[in-house]
């Protein structure tokens, strides 16, 4: 091969793509290669560009053995780390023998495959705690307490929340599951979110009353009309606003406003925000980014007295996404909450 025809295989090539010629110098490199090693070091010693001890070694062998090899290449590139399989072969041109370095970007197989892990252990884990519990009474009224009435309606009682717990798991999974399935479906039914908003209020107003919290709407009264599906709507509001109940209460109130926005300008179009708050203890911002995250917990005792499954936000915010729409979230530390569903108009 040609010095010329080399470059313009080289530029060809859809992925990162280096050749190191027979001086041991970055002979060529196409522009997707450029973002990883600067461009100014063409024509330098390779080891001026490449300072992996990984690739160093691997360049090396292929030099000196001619058979190619793959090696696992990690980088830090915009505050994250970014994963490749580097395929290093060797080749030849007219001056001689030459090395090709390929680089293929693993990192959302990577990150796939470890959130699937932790999916995995975190499932086992919120099952196996009800589960071992449960199993464990089971023992004992076989046992121990078979001829205790008083200990039997103790047990019985904490079984049956015990299995309440799995059950709402299996259902957020199932939920979840199908959410995910359905995300890039945008739905194209007419739903007036005002008139289903006031039916989610309605709906956990007798929780409210119970935990002597008021539930306050504000905003427009007017139908506001989006394309969505309702179903997913209703248990969008319905998980924020009993959140807001749950662990907001402290606040003695939970307020869902609606406002409608001329033009919105992330979703470059008329909107309308519904914004549900709280007035409770509230929760440092350093949460925040994880919130939506399956399983986050910021107080992992007190989700799991309130009966929560971690998975709530997560699908709160897939349905959002569903409806091309945007989930933020506010709150510091002894000032409340306040989450905000900000979603196209028709």
């Amino acid at each position: 091969m040609q010095a010329n025809t080399v470059e313009a295989f080289v530029n060809a090539v859809p992925l990162p793509m280096v050749m190191i010629d027979p001086d041991a110098r970055l002979g060529a490199m196409n522009p997707q290669a450029g973002e990883l090693f600067d461009p100014t070091n063409l024509n330098r010693h390779y080891m001026t560009a490449i300072r992996s001890p990984v690739l160093l070694d691997a360049i090396e062998k292929v030099a000196r053995s001619g058979e190619a090899a793959k090696v696992r290449y990690a980088r830090s590139q915009n505050m994250k780390e970014v994963v490749y399989d580097v395929t290093v072969s060797p080749g030849r041109i007219a001056e001689g023998s030459v090395v090709f370095l390929c680089f293929e970007d693993r990192t959302d197989t990577e990150t796939a495959g470890q959130i699937r892990r932790d999916f995995v252990a975190n499932v086992s884990h919120e099952l196996k705690t009800p589960l071992t519990a449960v199993m464990g009474f089971i023992e004992t009224l076989r046992g121990p307490a078979k001829d205790d009435p008083a200990a039997h309606e103790r047990f019985l009682g904490i079984m049956a929340r015990e299995s309440e717990r799995m059950s709402r798991l299996v259902s957020d999974l199932l939920s979840l599951s199908r959410v995910e399935t359905d995300e890039r479906i945008r739905p194209d039914k007419r739903v007036d979110v005002t008139a289903l908003v006031g039916s989610c209020i309605r709906a956990l107003t007798p929780m409210a009353e119970k935990l002597a919290v008021d539930l306050v709407q504000r905003g427009t009264e007017d139908p506001v009309i989006v394309a969505a599906d309702s179903d997913q709507l209703t248990q969008v509001f319905t998980n924020l606003i009993e959140n807001g109940i749950k662990y907001g209460g402290s606040g003695g109130e939970v307020r869902v406003e609606i406002t409608p926005i001329a033009r919105d300008p992330m979703l470059r179009g008329p909107a309308v925000e519904i914004a549900v708050t709280d007035y409770g203890e509230g929760f440092d911002p350093i949460h925040i980014p994880r919130l939506t995250e399956r399983f986050y917990r910021i107080d992992d005792h007190r989700s799991r007295e309130k009966g929560g499954t971690g998975l709530g936000l997560a699908i709160v915010k897939h349905i959002i996404n569903r409806h091309r729409g945007l989930f933020k979230i506010q709150s510091a530390v002894g000032q409340g909450a306040r989450f905000l569903v900000i979603l196209p108009v028709v």
